[in-house]
């Protein structure tokens, strides 16, 4: 019986980060419900590189990235942590 030893885990982020075992699209209506703001404001924000674009599913269909959402979320709460406006 072999036996391997590991010091650090694989899902368990190094930096502090979040680890996601596996990224998952949100619609629309799970992004406006997750982070408080109205569809129009979400395109306003991508016009001005302020949120994260959507990605094509094709056709008319998009979606975004949870992690990309859940980073928009985390850096506006240290934004507000660290005293900038």
């Amino acid at each position: 019986m072999h036996s391997v030893s590991s010091s650090t885990n694989p899902m368990t982020p190094l930096t502090g980060e979040v680890s996601y075992p596996r990224d998952r699209f949100m619609r629309l209506p799970e992004v406006i419900n997750t982070c408080g703001l109205s569809r129009s404001t979400i395109y306003d924000f991508i016009s001005r590189e302020q949120f994260p674009s959507q990605i094509s599913l094709g056709g008319k269909n998009v979606a975004w990235l949870a992690s990309e959402i859940d980073g928009w979320m985390q850096s506006r709460i240290a934004q507000r942590a660290g005293g900038a406006a």
